[in-house]
């Protein structure tokens, strides 16, 4: 059986199919019908419509199923996260004859008086405005008297926490020790202030916090239900201000809808939320990750024009900086966010150390945002603090060249830099013996020498790391050409290299074009981290060597039965 709504009947395209004296009755008793807000329309009926309380619903389901229901049941969470609304779906299944896999059937006349406010064994109280403990009383007057239309009278008191102490003394016996017929469903917000003796008394259930998908697509349901259009980063939007609750979000896209003009979308969402919207935030962190500084002021720009809350942008710039770290590591995770393309693809960009440091430095920001003379300014000067404290130091300002010491202070003068080249392969083979045994020499010079140029241009981060699993190949006036071994292949990037070229530059005093190539000899090449390898791997067995030779260790072996334990012998 298939339920269209009024609002679907009178749209296309079955209005097109209506006579038109019947459409005009139809459109003329919409218009006469109240309207009703979505977060009491779209409210749960069944325990299948419960969104995000998975474990509060089996415990119930399976006490229904064995006929294991507690005397008293207490409901704990956050606003709007469905408290009331399980304790009033519970009631109708404690008292429906035709449940449905544990759930409430809806047609019947017991569960549609619940519905309707009407069913007088379901006493509802709002504790909030029934302190008084004479309020309690009266209403433990009617406990003894067995229920008029259901199999139990039920005690749905909202709010509990509000109740006076007096009013809980009142309650307490009463709870501890009922009549068969009753049932006590007890909510509220704030447990800690209901006294201990009345939690003990309780089976108590605390619904958790919606996740801002669960939210989402509950609302994009919804939506497409109602067939109402909406743009997918609005409704995000959306689910996030939620701030985890479901009646918070719908009242919220209620009045979206309206700002909307009947549709969802992005930038009026944005307006009425007074948020950022994210496309303008992708462009802010591609200028980041590319030490674009001048891009990166440019994307703030942007923001400025849409009198962004830039308090909420350093919020967004945290979750986008959080999906890349996690698509580094998980990337099937990223896949379900709305923008995966971008964030995949700023995962590959970015290293994962850098990631980890602008994180903190945003999270540090959130503090002192509110200490800037502006908030615009103290944005600003977060970004500016990722791009100076990023790993590598690609981007540090240019300082002037120091000055030349006094000739009492300068030491013998450093010896030029030598160009060395290399022929090709083929022209090796073709060359004299003597050629080509001088041509080796020279480059093997330069290969060692490389761990030195290494260290002097003070590369730090993974720029270092890249030059590290790189031989020298040769070196010209121009160009340089390194060889990159097959074992630091994915430390290869774009940024990368001009990081590299540009210090390279830097420490020899010229522009020189640097080209990167992979290794395509199956032997291991002899880069400086193969040679710390090897150095390393040397000086261990020479110390496990000595170890093993050394007379008072094996004087231990031979009197008290000791071994040494593998790999507890380190190298000095």
């Amino acid at each position: 059986m298939c339920r269209i709504s009024l609002a679907q009947l009178a749209s296309p395209p079955f209005a097109e199919t209506l006579p038109l004296n019947f459409r005009f009755n139809l459109v003329t008793r919409m218009n006469a019908m109240p309207y009703q807000a979505l977060a009491r329309k779209w409210r749960p009926r069944t325990f299948n419509e419960i969104v995000g309380q998975e474990h509060v619903v089996r415990a119930l389901t399976h006490a229904l199923q064995f006929n294991r229901m507690h005397h008293a049941y207490l409901f704990t969470g956050t606003r709007g996260v469905g408290k009331t609304t399980l304790a009033r779906i519970l009631a109708k299944a404690l008292n429906c004859q035709q449940r449905q896999d544990f759930n409430p059937c809806g047609v019947c006349s017991l569960c549609a008086g619940l519905d309707e406010g009407r069913l007088v064994d379901l006493i509802e109280v709002d504790a909030a405005s029934r302190t008084k403990v004479e309020d309690t009383r009266d209403l433990l007057d009617d406990v003894q008297y067995t229920p008029t239309q259901g199999v139990y009278k039920i005690y749905l008191i909202d709010e509990v926490h509000m109740l006076s102490g007096h009013s809980f003394n009142a309650l307490l016996k009463t709870l501890e020790e009922p009549p068969p017929h009753v049932k006590f469903l007890l909510a509220t917000t704030d447990p800690q202030k209901i006294p201990v003796t009345v939690l003990s008394r309780c089976l108590q259930f605390n619904l958790k916090r919606l996740s801002v998908d669960q939210i989402k697509t509950r609302m994009a349901h919804i939506l497409d239900v109602e067939g109402i259009e909406y743009e997918p980063e609005a409704l995000r939007a959306v689910a996030r201000a939620a701030d985890g609750s479901m009646r918070d979000g719908l009242s919220l896209l209620d009045q979206a809808i309206i700002h909307g003009g009947g549709r969802l979308q992005d930038s009026e969402v944005n307006v009425m939320l007074g948020t950022v919207a994210r496309r303008p935030l992708l462009a802010l962190v591609e200028s980041l990750l590319a030490s674009d500084a001048a891009g990166l002021m440019q994307a703030i720009d942007d923001l400025a024009e849409h009198s962004a809350n830039f308090a909420d942008a350093l919020q967004q710039l945290l979750v986008i900086l959080h999906h890349i770290a996690l698509a580094q590591w998980v990337p099937e995770v990223a896949r379900r966010d709305d923008h995966a393309t971008e964030i995949l693809q700023f995962s590959r960009q970015a290293g994962a150390e850098e990631l980890q440091l602008f994180y903190q430095i945003g999270l540090m920001g959130q503090k002192d945002l509110a200490l800037a003379p502006d908030a615009r300014m103290g944005f600003e000067m977060v970004l500016l603090r990722m791009l100076a404290f990023r790993p590598d130091g690609s981007l540090a300002p240019h300082r002037p060249a120091p000055q030349p010491a006094p000739p009492s202070l300068r030491t013998a003068p450093a010896p030029p830099p030598v160009d060395v080249s290399v022929p090709a392969p083929g022209a090796v083979g073709s060359s004299q013996p003597g050629q080509a045994a001088t041509a080796g020499t020279v480059q093997a010079a330069a290969g060692s020498d490389w761990a030195g140029m290494i260290q002097a241009m003070n590369l730090t981060g993974i720029t270092r790391q890249l030059a590290l699993h790189c031989h020298l190949h040769s070196l010209e006036a121009e160009r340089c050409v390194l060889v990159l071994a097959a074992e630091g292949a994915n430390l290869r990037t774009d940024r990368l290299v001009r990081n590299l070229e540009s210090a390279l530059g830097q420490h020899l005093g010229r522009a020189i074009k640097l080209i990167v190539r992979d290794a395509t000899e199956s032997r291991s090449l002899e880069t400086p981290a193969a040679q710390a390898s090897r150095e390393q791997a040397e000086r261990q067995k020479a110390a496990e060597r000595e170890i093993e030779q050394d007379s008072t260790v094996n004087a231990f072996r031979e009197q008290f039965g000791a071994r040494i334990v593998p790999g507890s012998t380190q190298p000095l």
